[in-house]
């Protein structure tokens, strides 16, 4: 694995590159703890998930999407106290597995998230200071120019996080007193089961199916879509870093739809000097792409299915995209290719903005 370096000091992400070979893919236990797998289920809350493939085998993804359901989340207006409390604290939190991010934005608003059990918010002063929990600063210290922020981390899983314990009850007394009014949530449960009565439905919230939009028949330029034998191993490096950049642009600009990769562009070069590396060589491509509240785990089984089922001989690209973090919109991504004819190998690049 390789970073690249820096340039400026005002740069926001940092790009990690990978490249590597996936072990056997066995479907009764599907790989979670090496890479690239873990590195997909690391995100948090997805916005985004997209895939690039070869126009000839459109047909073998349709089949991959037939065959699993549609991705769903709801849309709810709730309170933090309405979230840790009654029946849905139970069934839900305490019983079940769900995910949750609230509205706002990230060191501008009070913001609450709910991952595998931990409730965490980020808090400005006044709110830090009027619910009374014990939390940490929020961001770099010293920062000029900014409010201090807090933020506040609590494992509702615990078994401390029960009425009449301390801890689960100065919880309660902040939910009602410094953020008692309801909010718009975003909502996704990871269990295959939803409890009955479903303590969600007197919120009354809103079912939204993820679709993917799908673009097909795009003709474009192709760049080399196999690293070069001198980028593998360790005095490949530089070698790796030029490939792994000029894909990834290549690749980014289809998700851009730019039509600087369309064959037959005619970009004045003095407007634009970038050209698709390569020999010259044209082919269709089709995208495909998810837009709503994803969970890392429909991520990492579609890039699964996509492993499994796509042709060894064929290359594609799976992207999964956070949502924003902080005031300057950040956000945090991992890409996945597959090189052509090249069973098992991949590269990956996981881009991580600073918060």
């Amino acid at each position: 694995m390789l970073s690249f370096p820096t340039s400026s000091v005002y740069q926001s992400s940092k790009c990690f590159v990978t490249y590597g070979v996936m072990a056997h893919l066995d479907p009764n236990q599907p790989p979670s703890k090496s890479k690239p797998w873990s590195t997909f289920d690391g995100q948090d809350f997805i916005n985004r998930v997209e895939v690039i493939v070869p126009q000839g085998i459109v047909e073998k993804v349709q089949k991959i999407l037939n065959e699993k359901a549609v991705p769903e989340y709801k849309r709810v207006v709730m309170s933090l106290h309405d979230i840790v409390s009654g029946d849905f604290y139970t069934r839900y939190i305490k019983e079940g597995d769900v995910m949750m991010l609230s509205e706002g934005r990230r060191g501008i608003d009070n913001v609450f998230t709910l991952r595998n059990g931990i409730l965490t918010m980020f808090l400005d002063k006044e709110a830090y200071e009027r619910a009374g929990i014990v939390g940490k600063p929020d961001g770099v210290k010293g920062k000029r120019g900014l409010k201090p922020r807090w933020v506040v981390e609590v494992d509702l899983t615990s078994a401390s996080m029960v009425p009449g314990k301390k801890g689960f009850d100065r919880l309660i007394y902040a939910s009602k007193n410094a953020f008692g009014t309801p909010i718009t949530w975003l909502f996704c449960n990871l269990s295959s089961t939803v409890p009955n009565p479903d303590p969600l439905a007197p919120h009354s919230p809103t079912c939204c199916a993820v679709e993917p939009s799908v673009q097909q028949n795009i003709h474009v330029m192709l760049p080399i879509l196999k690293p070069p034998v001198e980028a593998i191993g360790l005095e490949g490096r530089e070698e790796l870093e030029y490939f792994s950049t000029e894909l990834y642009e290549w690749l980014s600009l289809i998700r851009l739809q730019s039509p600087r990769v369309l064959a037959g562009d005619q970009i004045d070069p003095y407007l634009c000097r970038y050209q698709v590396p390569g020999d010259g060589l044209q082919g269709k491509v089709c995208k495909l792409t998810w837009q709503g509240f994803l969970s890392p785990s429909w991520c990492r089984q579609m890039l699964l299915d996509l492993v499994a089922e796509l042709p060894s001989k064929s290359w594609f690209s799976f992207s999964t995209t956070t949502f924003s973090k902080g005031m300057a919109g950040d956000n945090s991504e991992v890409s996945l290719f597959r090189p052509q004819e090249a069973s098992g190998e991949y590269v990956l690049w996981e881009i991580k903005s600073h918060e």
